[in-house]
């Protein structure tokens, strides 16, 4: 789908998200430029001109908006919010209260909003899950419920026993035959991702905006009988550092582990999705031949459409038999992204 002007234009009027990065509006008479979804009114047609980066937009001259702010990445975690995560990783028996807030000159209203928004959740909420799925895995790996409890900030053994409760429905004593899924919010150019991971690897790589998210979460979970809670892994800084270097074009082959539960004949059909070489597309027709059923094309497409792990499992190197770009869970448009990237790099 080429992008034309006209499109850019309409997309801009009807404050489609799903044009977020990848173009910005100009106003030639008032030096502005914005996000494609805006609330501010929009101008005529003639007077818009438009770029495919903020650098190009400032560069030209153009000031950004004060009301979309389009400086800032879209759904980016912001600075100050990062900063305290990273506190609460180093040391999760760390409790933030709204005084606490307030004395670093965060507005305590503020940070609700961001964790209501983004993790569905407030921020004290996202703090007990961090601190229980901490304790979930120092009892799985054999330390007492009552050390692990006062070791991540609880001031009784009973308060303990109630919020893991809370969050996992068992109480502390049956989580060694229970598993836990971690979850984390990362950052691309493309937009903000959720990534999930388990011992074995990465089992989720996914757009924050992407329809069915939803599903794909509970269907996880389900089949790996297991709480998907906020908390670190040691695949999620490998996964960051590897998307940072494809994005940059860097890097053409992902080493980070995966582990996707899944049929025999869907990991069959994730297997020869991972065998397509950067920079390279096939059809679902060659896909099936390659599986050794030309007869199943629809079930390989549909196989596609079950892949969880986006990228690393890369579905978007499949088009259609006419050349087309076709669907894709994080929109058409970062499909044609991540081509254009990769066929870029493709010979570096």
């Amino acid at each position: 789908m080429e992008l034309t002007d006209d499109i850019m234009y309409q997309a801009a009027v009807n404050k489609d998200t799903s044009f977020e990065g990848v173009f910005f509006t100009a106003v030639k008479t008032t030096g502005i430029f914005c996000r494609p979804t805006c609330t501010a009114r929009k101008p005529k047609r003639e007077n818009v001109e438009f770029f495919t980066s903020s650098k190009e937009a400032v560069l030209k001259g153009y000031r950004p908006c004060k009301v979309c702010f389009p400086l800032e990445k879209y759904n980016e975690t912001p600075d100050f919010i990062k900063e305290i995560l990273k506190e609460l990783s180093e040391n999760p028996a760390l409790k933030f209260k709204d005084a606490d807030l307030i004395q670093r000159g965060i507005e305590p209203s503020k940070m609700r909003r961001w964790f209501l928004k983004n993790h569905k959740i407030t921020f004290q909420a996202y703090q007990r899950m961090f601190r229980i799925n901490i304790a979930f895995k120092k009892i799985k790996e054999g330390e007492s419920i009552t050390s692990t409890a006062f070791d991540t900030g609880y001031e009784s053994l009973s308060g303990f026993n109630d919020s893991f409760k809370s969050i996992f429905g068992f109480s502390p004593k049956n989580s060694k035959v229970q598993n836990i899924i971690d979850l984390k919010r990362i950052e691309t150019p493309l937009g903000t991702m959720y990534v999930c991971a388990v011992k074995e690897g990465v089992c989720l790589l996914e757009f924050t905006d992407r329809k069915m998210l939803e599903t794909e979460f509970k269907s996880l979970a389900k089949r790996l009988n297991a709480s998907i809670i906020q908390g670190d892994n040691i695949h999620f800084e490998i996964l960051e550092e590897q998307l940072k270097e494809y994005f940059e074009g860097k890097r053409k082959k992902f080493t980070v582990p995966i582990f996707s539960p899944g049929s025999d004949f869907q990991n069959k059909v994730w297997t020869t999705l991972q065998n397509i070489p950067y920079g390279a597309v096939r059809t679902y027709k060659e896909q099936s031949i390659a599986i050794n059923k030309p007869e199943a094309i629809r079930a390989v497409a549909n196989a596609n459409g079950a892949n969880r792990i986006s990228i690393l499992i890369p579905c978007h190197r499949v088009i259609g038999s006419n050349g087309e770009l076709t669907g894709y869970g994080g929109g058409l448009w970062r499909k044609q992204w991540l081509l254009e990237l990769e066929k870029k790099n493709a010979e570096r």
